[in-house]
């Protein structure tokens, strides 16, 4: 091969990513929607009704302590992740913050078995970014606010994101 060709050959082995990149965003493409379900959140330290679980994942709702269908199906979901998660189960814990000054039934909480439920305080909603009965919140094992899902989630979603943190975690 002449020096030139192999020249011009090493150019264009050079130059084909960035054209290829530049035609790709000529003609609008846009990468794919990123891999996890759960929404990422700025990451913010949670203090108070969380730190007891510090060197856990916690998932976190909110909700009135008369627990309506809607939080009902929400306590369940969570659950049934936690569970799903099989030998990774110990590393994750649930825990209800009760909005009202009220008690939550016997049945329900005999139905939610091993979840943690504590009163939330005014300072402790505020902690959670947007309305906080409308989401389930992820808190990572160092105690910061890092994910949400929505309130009626795809539970098969949710445990494929959390079986990815706590595959790759090292913490927790």
């Amino acid at each position: 091969m002449a020096p030139r060709a192999r020249l011009a050959l090493i150019f264009a082995v050079c130059a084909a990513p960035f054209l290829l990149a530049w035609l790709a965003h000529e003609q609008g493409w846009t990468p794919r929607r990123a891999a996890n379900y759960g929404e990422l959140l700025e990451p913010r330290r949670v203090e108070g009704a969380a730190a007891p679980f510090h060197g856990k994942w916690v998932l976190v709702t909110f909700d009135a302590a008369a627990c309506p269908p809607a939080c009902e199906r929400k306590l369940y979901v969570v659950r049934q992740v936690r569970l799903a998660l099989g030998k990774d189960a110990a590393r994750v814990e649930r825990l209800w913050l009760v909005t009202d000054a009220a008690q939550p039934s016997a049945r329900l909480v005999a139905a939610i078995e091993g979840a943690h439920i504590v009163p939330a305080t005014a300072a402790l909603q505020r902690a959670f970014p947007g309305e906080a009965v409308a989401h389930i919140y992820l808190v990572d094992p160092l105690g910061n606010l890092m994910m949400r899902y929505p309130a009626e989630p795809d539970p098969s979603r949710m445990i494929k994101d959390l079986e990815r943190l706590l595959k790759y975690s090292s913490v927790g």
